[in-house]
């Protein structure tokens, strides 16, 4: 009987989940961001954009989390949101699901995004300009699994030096499902070495949560291409004429600087698809893209 109810209430929750997304998707423009610090960071920077872009568009303007890369990428194929904040990988996904799905703007450090292979001390890796071939056998966690800087690039060198998946280079492989986690994973020991998020790596060593005496940077990747908003193809005939260009102008004139040191970005620039042809070529490689 109590698995019934429980059964009842789980299929409830997820109907009025559901009715609540297509309510806001209807009333609102709903935007969502990849989820990789956590939740709490995310709900604070980008309620700030939800405000900041709902006086530029003058229409209501919502914030949705999700909890993972995929989660995001669905969120956007199935319009429970019109506009999101992308990395590379899922970008490209993304825009390969919905017709006329453009990327608008990307961060001013965007075009030179990299990735951090770090160790923990017992490791005895150090920095180096060569890369840490010495990883051979250790533990080793990413981010997501869809993650750019997390994920496909780490990948993508990884397989380049050794010739073989991750799977038969370490001992153990793990996904820790964002960049924060990552460090915490590797700083406290469960794995050896990680790839992550060179940003986040930044702004959580300025706040003070990296023990630079038991983690650090034992390589960096040269630099690719990243974050990115996407938005549909559909959003003049949902809302009007020239919305599109609309909210690539409001994002292009965010100048707040609270608002940019949140993301962290020190302003937005241009995007376009093409942009982010490497990045496609890259997961088909590796085939994380069909």
């Amino acid at each position: 009987m109590n698995l019934l109810k429980n059964l009842l209430h789980t299929t409830i929750l997820g109907l009025s989940l559901t009715i609540s997304l297509g309510a806001s998707a209807k009333d609102s423009f709903v935007f969502t961001a990849i989820p990789d610090q956590d939740e709490s960071q995310l709900r604070e920077r980008f309620d700030k954009v939800a405000v900041y872009l709902s006086k530029e568009l003058g229409v209501d303007v919502e914030y949705i989390p999700v909890k993972s890369y995929a989660a995001a990428v669905t969120a956007f194929r199935n319009d429970q949101v019109q506009l999101a904040w992308f990395g590379g990988l899922s970008g490209v996904r993304a825009r390969s699901l919905v017709d006329r799905s453009e990327a608008i703007a990307q961060g001013f450090e965007d075009p030179f995004f990299e990735t951090y292979f770090i160790a923990h001390a017992s490791t005895g890796l150090k920095n180096s300009v060569d890369f840490p071939r010495e990883m051979l056998g250790k533990t080793f966690t990413f981010g997501s699994k869809g993650s750019t800087s997390g994920r496909l690039m780490p990948e993508y060198h990884i397989r380049q030096q050794f010739d073989k998946a991750p799977q038969d280079i370490f001992s153990k492989v793990g996904f820790s499902g964002n960049h924060s986690k990552t460090i915490a994973l590797v700083q406290s020991g469960a794995y050896e070495v990680g790839a992550v998020n060179f940003q986040v790596w930044k702004k959580d060593l300025a706040a003070g949560k990296i023990d630079t005496d038991k983690v650090s940077i034992i390589w960096t990747t040269p630099s690719y291409p990243d974050y990115q908003w996407t938005i549909r193809g559909d959003v003049d005939q949902r809302w009007s004429a020239g919305f599109k260009k609309k909210v690539t102008k409001a994002l292009l004139d965010m100048k707040d600087k609270d608002l940019l040191a949140s993301f962290p970005r020190s302003s937005f620039i241009p995007a376009s698809n093409s942009d982010y042809d490497t990045i496609l070529n890259m997961a088909k490689e590796i085939k994380l893209i069909d």
